[in-house]
């Protein structure tokens, strides 16, 4: 919080508009709300009401409730009239009966919740342990808790061939380049062993 603070403070004049992307920010354990811009309530208004410091907070649910294709997302705005001022522009019914009903269902699933904190880590850290032992020049980047991770494989022609390889494999990889400018890197998802030892067998061809 500290951290991102400070670059609101650096960098955002007096009027701007601040957009917050915590959409990984859930996967951080059950305390995520208090490490969170959510929990500065004060903080957002006194920007509002002393710089006219505008801060958006948005959260994109469908990564951790693994529903990509009922794209549920949520903002919270630092004012009411902000928030009025959006839904004069969203378009009716953006969320539709099935996506509310699983939305209902999901925000009760605790077990569900429970798992992902106690598992993401430990499934994130055997994932690298097992790419940095085949491939030990690789570099490993992103936070513990995270749901993915970012892998320097070094060589863009390598970053190529293992995308190319995953997808074929059914297990496709993130490229670096498009959106980021990283053409030596891959994003690979955090998932159970045994679906991990899927992309492990068709990387062997690297």
């Amino acid at each position: 919080l500290s951290e991102v603070k400070s670059w609101i403070s650096n960098n955002v004049l007096p009027g701007g508009y601040v957009l917050i992307d915590e959409s990984m920010q859930p996967w951080h354990s059950p305390e995520f709300r208090q490490h969170s811009l959510l929990s500065q309530h004060e903080y957002i208004r006194s920007l509002y009401r002393e710089q006219g410091i505008s801060v958006f907070i948005m959260h994109s649910w469908t990564k951790l409730w693994c529903c990509t294709g009922l794209r549920l997302g949520s903002v919270v705005c630092p004012t009411a009239d902000h928030m009025r001022a959006i839904k004069k522009s969203q378009v009716p019914w953006s969320v539709n009966i099935v996506a509310l009903a699983f939305l209902n269902a999901v925000v009760s699933d605790e077990k569900y919740l429970q798992k992902t904190w106690q598992m993401t880590p430990l499934w994130r850290q055997q994932s690298i342990d097992q790419l940095s032992a085949r491939f030990p020049t690789w570099e490993f980047f992103g936070r513990s808790f995270l749901s993915w991770i970012w892998v320097d494989t070094k060589s863009e022609d390598v970053a190529e061939r293992a995308i190319e390889l995953a997808r074929a494999a059914g297990v496709p990889v993130r490229s670096g380049r498009p959106g980021y400018n990283l053409p030596t890197f891959v994003r690979v998802a955090v998932r159970d062993p045994a679906k991990f030892s899927v992309l492990l067998g068709a990387w062997k061809l690297l």
